[in-house]
């Protein structure tokens, strides 16, 4: 073995052992973040809030209001509403876990844009699919699969309006994040103290840029539909398959427009905690950065009606801002074989004596 090699092989060794440390890392941190919270809840409380890991519930998952009629989309766990202060800061320690900074400012403030959005449906007269006037900042549900451990696996859950945050922990170190979803309404905020808040600006700005980067040749092969679907095309589904048309592959830009893709993915990686987000990026990178596509669907004039997807082998972007006239997001991070966990719970089940 040549000394060039040996070296290669040790960067890559040292790599691979600093990637699995900083999982562990926040592996562990999430548990007793999870256990701080299970901790601080009240006894009936944290029977609302637990469930087995192998629970179905695990995988019933929805971004849509949280309502109280019937029809509407019933939501367990514990909502911040039934919290103490306390109790609130110790479910906000958990989410920070599970989040790097900015991806926390991202969810706390789709939480708070409740309070804007009640306001102008109030102002308007409109009332929540159940038939409510006003919405809720603190309906967002907390719940935790299993037992949280450093050595066994479990799970927990983050959920309301707009936001939809799945962790999961397996054999006590390995560490999945998807789905994950963000949505804003409205995504800019056009009157009142507010004015001018885009939450998700950076997802859009990020596309866009990559969109007037390419040639007429690209864009002919991004461009999939005139028309933008009014939704993301996976909707809530529990597991998905990639999607068709792809649009222009990687292979086919230049590498200027291969860092703007990049910068695309990154704003989704980078809501993520370190180690998840490096984890997501290591994923993709080893499937080959070059079969991933982009494609874009609506009008291309800002303000309109657009939507537009990244995909690779491993992974699904979804970004939808068609509803209310082009003022209402919906993003989502997807694994093809890696949501909820389930391809780091076969690789265990697998490598287990039996």
């Amino acid at each position: 073995m040549t000394l060039r090699l040996v070296v290669a092989v040790g960067v890559v060794v040292a790599f691979l052992g600093v990637a699995l440390a900083a999982e562990r890392r926040s592996a562990a941190e999430m548990a007793a973040a999870a256990s701080r919270f299970l901790n601080a809840l009240s006894k009936e409380q944290r029977a609302q809030a637990s469930f087995p890991f192998g629970s179905e519930e695990r995988f019933r998952w929805h971004f849509i209001p949280t309502g109280q009629s019937p029809a509407s989309w019933p939501r367990l766990g514990v909502p911040l509403k039934a919290m103490t202060d306390e109790q609130k800061q110790r479910a906000r320690d958990l989410l920070k876990a599970g989040l790097s900074r900015r991806g926390y400012l991202t969810a706390t403030a789709i939480m708070d844009l409740e309070t804007v959005l009640g306001a102008i449906e109030s102002a308007a007269r409109i009332k929540t699919p159940d038939g409510r006037l006003g919405r809720d900042p603190e309906l967002y549900f907390f719940s935790v699969f299993g037992e949280p451990s450093t050595s066994q696996s479990w799970a927990w859950r983050v959920e309301g309006h707009h936001v939809s945050l799945h962790f999961t922990v397996v054999n006590g170190s390995l560490l999945a994040s998807s789905p994950s979803f963000f949505g804003t309404n409205p995504a800019e905020v056009r009157e009142g103290p507010n004015a001018g808040l885009r939450i998700l600006g950076s997802q859009e700005d990020a596309a866009r840029a990559l969109l007037a980067s390419l040639d007429d040749s690209q864009r002919h092969k991004a461009l999939i539909e005139n028309v933008a679907p009014n939704e993301i095309v996976t909707s809530n589904e529990v597991a998905v398959s990639p999607l068709s048309p792809v649009g222009v592959m990687a292979s086919d830009l230049t590498s200027t427009q291969r860092d703007l893709l990049m910068k695309v993915v990154n704003v989704y990686t980078g809501a993520m905690a370190d180690d998840m987000a490096a984890e997501r990026f290591s994923k993709l990178k080893h499937a080959g950065i070059e079969k991933i596509a982009f494609a874009w669907a609506g009008q291309t004039e800002r303000g309109k009606k657009h939507y537009y997807r990244v995909q690779g082998p491993t992974f699904l972007i979804e970004y939808d801002n068609t509803q209310n006239d082009g003022n209402h997001v919906h993003s989502v991070w997807r694994d093809f074989d890696g949501d909820f966990g389930m391809d780091l719970l076969r690789e265990h089940v697998k490598n287990q004596p039996h």
